[in-house]
């Protein structure tokens, strides 16, 4: 059977239709559940609403009200597939990476304006 008859058979899971995902950010009054980024404040920071799934499809969550949050795009590709037992947990990791990756790159512009200046 070829690839292209295959894939017809495969069941996709749907994503957020726009009204979907409007009404989660609507809920969470546009603001990244896991940082408090505020989406309303700059038209910068609405452009990086998205909304997360805390349990993720691709491990089996669904498509509900109560697995669904406003995440800043950061706090979501930080977040990624990862499961918790809890959205608290989540929000822990999150956090917690977020602020060791702020240090790798606080090490890492501080030796560039080192090597700019020393040069």
């Amino acid at each position: 059977m070829p690839v292209s008859r295959l894939m017809q058979f495969i069941r996709r899971a749907k994503p957020l239709t726009i009204e979907e995902g409007v009404n989660i950010l609507k809920r969470d009054h546009y603001r990244c559940q896991y940082c408090g980024l505020d989406g309303s404040t700059s038209f910068e920071n609405y452009l990086v609403m998205t909304v997360d799934f805390v349990v993720p499809r691709a491990r089996g969550g669904k498509k509900e009200p109560r697995n669904l949050v406003t995440a800043c795009r950061p706090c979501n590709l930080i977040k990624g597939r990862h499961v918790f037992k809890s959205f608290e947990e989540a929000k822990e990791y999150v956090l917690k990476r977020r602020e060791e990756l702020r240090q790798e790159w606080q090490k890492r512009m501080s030796r560039l304006k080192a090597h700019k200046t020393g040069a």
